[in-house]
């Protein structure tokens, strides 16, 4: 059997080599190179299907007294994110027009194959991220897509660019330390990495059994340790002043890259390691990380309400998204066994957060994609009050970026409301209060995007804007699927479910909290 994993995540590098050599054609490189893997991410998910367990599973002997495996292997969420990150890396892609240097900018950021090969390196660690299933390889991967986006940011960001790139290679370096030594504290106790392993071993309780032994009454520490290093890559506050900034200066295809597919290692991580294996330290407590999860969620959305400029808003938008699925997350901290009706709302929660992660992925993407084509039309300036009416001369790119942003909104009949409805129908009857209370960011997120339809698309056209070119024959049809999707998976969400609650199942049923 051909190792597809393998494959799939060989290719992006491969992609990389042959664009860096392309020149002027390593945009039609990348395109090809990207959509092979999404042609591979596709074969990934419906070799998936119903299964629940791990499948397509790689694994063999790396460094057998380290406890390192070469460990491959998929379920419902892995695939998914897969199928996300290929999305994503296509859409960004096709975002990015030429790359000319900027004023004080080096003369490599004018290299459109050292571009195009970064983005190529940066989907490669994506996929490996979301498929190793040893902590070492899975390390070194987390931090292969770490390298990448600092230097496109660093080479062609806006004017703060310098300050942003540090500040995000800062700021998730030292969650990334904080995770690489608590894992190493796990290796010294259990002499192993494989995240399968561990997670049986805290199931059983052999877990405890062995930190004790081996290194004393340390394991909130360690639970700290790993929920630290993916806090900081959600972003779950006060870890996240990292983000507005990264998201404002970045190249605008390179924010869709963030915000769709790198934001989500945060809380795939959570799923995958830090709940299955320290779920009962999270359990302990689990109140603080439930108003932080309020916190992130409502003073995201409040942070959007007074930011003047587009991709800021959008920036703290995201945040207020993936609030929702660190709500749904710490929510679940609870026995579920014996209990079918907490069982049912771990389930719709879980399924949520996943729906959440692929929703919110694709659409705010979108929403940046959008935003940088108003970008090139305007010569830079995405301020608020710069724009108006200008549906009147764009009235293609109003409509269709406002089905991006009802989707965001979370309007019936459009993939954003099924997510944030399992959400919450999970959420309620594990933590009322919560939940309750993380209604205001649905309201005010409801405001913040209607406040930007009203100023940005109707009133007196801007006399800048008044022969404002609409999208080209061309960018319509790039940006059709995506927007495609929003409508189908609003109308038949279990298109994905089908997949991804077999494997929350699966996982409700091993974890012990």
């Amino acid at each position: 059997m051909m190792p597809i994993l393998t494959v799939l995540t060989a290719l992006p590098v491969l992609g990389a080599v042959v664009a860096i050599l392309s020149g002027n054609r390593a945009k039609l490189v990348a395109a090809v190179f990207a959509l092979a893997a999404l042609a591979g991410s596709l074969w990934v998910w419906f070799s998936v299907g119903a299964g629940g367990h791990m499948m397509l599973v790689e694994r063999s002997a790396w460094v057998p007294d380290l406890g390192i495996e070469y460990h491959l292997g998929v379920d419902g969420l892995g695939a998914l994110m897969l199928l996300l990150s290929a999305i994503v890396t296509l859409m960004a892609i096709a975002a990015s027009r030429a790359v000319p240097a900027q004023p004080g900018q080096t003369e490599a950021s004018s290299q459109p194959g050292l571009y195009f090969a970064l983005i190529l390196l940066l989907e490669s660690g994506l996929f490996g991220t979301f498929t190793a299933l040893n902590f070492f390889h899975w390390f070194l991967y987390w931090e292969l897509s770490l390298i990448p986006a600092f230097f496109l940011i660093k080479l062609w960001g806006g004017a703060k660019r310098g300050p942003a790139a540090t500040q995000f290679f800062v700021y998730t370096m030292v969650g990334s330390v904080a995770l690489l030594l608590s894992f190493l504290a796990l290796f010294v106790a259990t002499g192993g990495m494989d995240f399968e392993a561990l997670a049986h071993f805290a199931a059983t309780g052999e877990l405890h059994r062995l930190i004790e032994a081996h290194l004393g009454h340390v394991e909130l520490i360690l639970a700290l340790g790993v929920l630290l290093g993916f806090a900081v890559k959600v972003p779950l506050m006060p870890f996240h002043t990292w983000l507005p900034d990264t998201y404002a200066e970045a190249p605008t295809p390179i924010t869709m890259l963030l915000t769709g597919a790198m934001s989500k290692m945060g809380v795939y991580g959570l799923l995958r390691l830090a709940l299955p294996i320290f779920g009962r330290e999270l359990f302990a407590i689990r109140t603080p990380l439930l108003s932080l999860a309020v916190l992130t969620v409502v003073a995201g959305a409040w942070a959007a309400v007074v930011q003047k400029d587009l991709k800021r808003i959008f920036a703290y938008s995201s945040i207020n998204h993936l609030g929702y699925c660190l709500l749904a997350l710490f929510a679940v901290l609870l026995p579920a066994a014996g209990d079918p009706a907490r069982a049912l709302s771990h389930a719709a929660a879980l399924d949520g957060v996943v729906l959440q992660m692929f929703n919110h992925g694709l659409t705010a993407a979108a929403i940046f994609w959008f935003l940088s084509m108003l970008e090139s039309r305007s010569g830079g300036s995405l301020a608020l009050d710069a724009f108006g009416g200008l549906r009147k001369p764009a009235p293609v790119f109003c409509g269709l970026m406002g089905i991006a942003l009802f989707s965001s909104l979370g309007l019936p009949g459009l993939n954003g409301f099924v997510s944030e409805f399992l959400i919450f129908r999970g959420v309620f009857p594990l933590a009322w209060l919560a939940a309750t209370i993380s209604v205001l960011g649905l309201l005010i997120t409801a405001a913040v995007i209607l406040t930007v339809i009203q100023r940005v698309f109707t009133g007196p056209v801007n006399e800048r804007y008044q022969s404002m070119p609409d999208l080209t024959t061309a960018e319509r049809v790039l940006v059709a699927p995506a927007l495609a999707l929003m409508l189908l998976l609003g109308l038949a969400p279990q298109l994905i479910l089908g997949t991804v609650n077999p494997t929350v199942v699966h996982w409700i049923a091993g974890w012990r909290f």
